[in-house]
């Protein structure tokens, strides 16, 4: 009996699947990657983490050109929005990046097929290719990367005009009067902040009581109020009980979730963006006895081995923050594991980002789940308004929140709302990652004048006592 052609086949493209496969390359395998998509990098490049990226640092710019600038001495005279020029903009920004993942590819010698993968039987995938032919490759393993999808709303159809997803919502062609976003997580507060930039009136739509459900309470509380101050409406412990389009608009229908009479919201695009589930449709996985959870999310035993031997499974489609860097991380140890090295990984050491302005950012334990353990804390907490950076560049709004053990000082948690957050938030990653106390960052220089000074002045919050403040 031969050997299988591919030491390892992944079926999928996005950020977990094209990492991995580079990865496994690198290590010395013979790969392939199966990806449906014309082009490479998922829903990350394509219709998410990157276009949206690039909306929302145009539409600031938009913003700061003609409200913002002013107040530093610059006059700019009268602004004009040119939205298809922005629109193309973000396009030639993916265009680009997906061409550069095509390279590495080439590159580490990566075979790139486009088509459907299917897994027919373990160490055998079938791929229904573009050009409508059909190839079967042969391998030692299996990884399942085929990420995650919108989470419908029940009875309300998406047409990517009027009533969209995340993936209508980067390319409408006209900015709308009236937005609604129902869901106010991570994707309808960052698009509904792009549009609101551009012009729209928008309301977000929240069954819970406040936004961002998961992130540290105190750090939703304060986004809530500068999305509020920027011009967002929320109606939270709202439900949306109907989406009707009607004449040129659309009709919401939404309740108190704790009872009462319904009421229409008027809107002329709606959005809707209550979360992510992975995506297994047509993958063949349940068919050769992948199991899966009640979320629908692969099983796995904590190192990407489903419940079949030689098939592996990472990103959005399994357990764990629904981010492309987790993915990525993912991607790497899972080739490592099939390497034969044994790397471990810890998702409370995930940091998340919310590229609104300010920027959220957080790693590790909220203080909700602090309480929730029974675990003696500490708080240390330091204001962007005493930090000499960000008054100088006129960014003072925020703070940056330390939680540490109450008996070792050891961080436990870190959760930042201010400028520049989603790239403060990386030390801190570290210092959880290396087990670091508050006296550590603390006692760690950094350079003056920064925005990071803030976070060693909540180090020292929590450690003895800040200085500025």
């Amino acid at each position: 009996m031969s050997e299988p052609l591919y030491d390892v086949v992944l079926i999928g493209g996005g950020p977990g699947g094209y990492v991995a496969a580079i990865k496994a390359a690198q290590l010395g395998m013979k790969v392939a990657c199966v990806e449906k998509r014309g082009t490479l990098g998922g829903t990350c490049l394509n219709v998410g983490c990157i276009p949206s990226k690039a909306l929302l640092h145009a539409s600031h710019l938009y913003e700061e050109a003609k409200h913002g600038l002013g107040r530093f001495g610059i006059r700019t005279g009268e602004v004009s929005l040119d939205l298809g020029a922005m629109l193309d903009f973000k396009d030639k920004v993916v265009e680009g990046l997906t061409k550069g993942i095509e390279f590495l590819f080439k590159k580490n010698k990566v075979d790139h097929l486009v088509g459907t993968g299917r897994i027919a039987a373990p160490g055998k995938v079938m791929v229904q290719l573009a050009d409508g032919s059909t190839r079967e490759l042969a391998t030692k393993n299996i990884v399942i990367a085929t990420g995650s999808e919108p989470t419908p709303l029940p009875g309300v159809t998406i047409d990517e005009e009027r009533i969209v997803s995340s993936t209508g919502a980067l390319d409408l062609e006209r900015v709308p009067g009236r937005l609604v976003v129902v869901g106010a997580g991570y994707i309808g507060l960052e698009l509904g902040t792009v549009w609101r930039r551009l012009g729209a009136e928008v309301t977000v739509v929240e069954f819970l009581d406040r936004i961002t459900p998961g992130m540290d309470l105190e750090l939703s509380k304060e986004l809530q109020k500068v999305l509020s101050r920027q011009g967002l409406r929320f109606r939270l412990a709202t439900k949306v009980v109907g989406v009707e389009k009607a004449g040129e608009g659309v009709a919401v229908v939404v309740e108190p979730v704790a009872g009462g009479p319904p009421e229409t919201l008027a809107a002329d695009v709606v959005l809707v963006a209550i979360g992510r589930r992975p995506y297994t449709e047509g993958l063949g996985a349940a068919e050769v006895g992948v199991a899966v959870d009640e979320r629908g999310r692969v099983k796995t035993d904590g190192h990407f081995r489903t419940t079949v031997p030689g098939i592996w499974a990472i990103g959005d489609v399994i357990e764990g923050p629904m981010l492309a860097h987790k993915a990525e991380e993912d991607g790497i140890h899972c080739i490592e594991w099939i390497a034969g090295q044994k790397p471990q990984h810890d998702y409370d050491r995930v940091p998340g980002v919310i590229y609104c302005h300010p920027e959220v950012a957080a790693v590790g334990k909220t203080e909700e789940q602090l309480k929730a353990e029974g675990r003696a804390y500490k708080v240390g907490k330091f204001p962007f308004t005493a930090n000499s950076r960000a008054r100088a560049v006129g960014a003072a709004e925020g703070f940056v929140k330390i939680l540490t053990d109450a008996a070792t000082d050891r961080i436990l948690g870190c959760h930042l709302i201010g400028p520049d957050a989603g790239t403060m938030i990386a030390e801190l990653a570290l210092a959880l990652e290396f087990g670091a106390t508050a006296e550590d960052l603390a006692r760690t220089s950094h350079p003056h004048p920064t925005l990071e000074e803030a976070v060693k002045e909540a180090a020292l919050a929590a450690w003895a006592k800040p200085i500025h403040v």
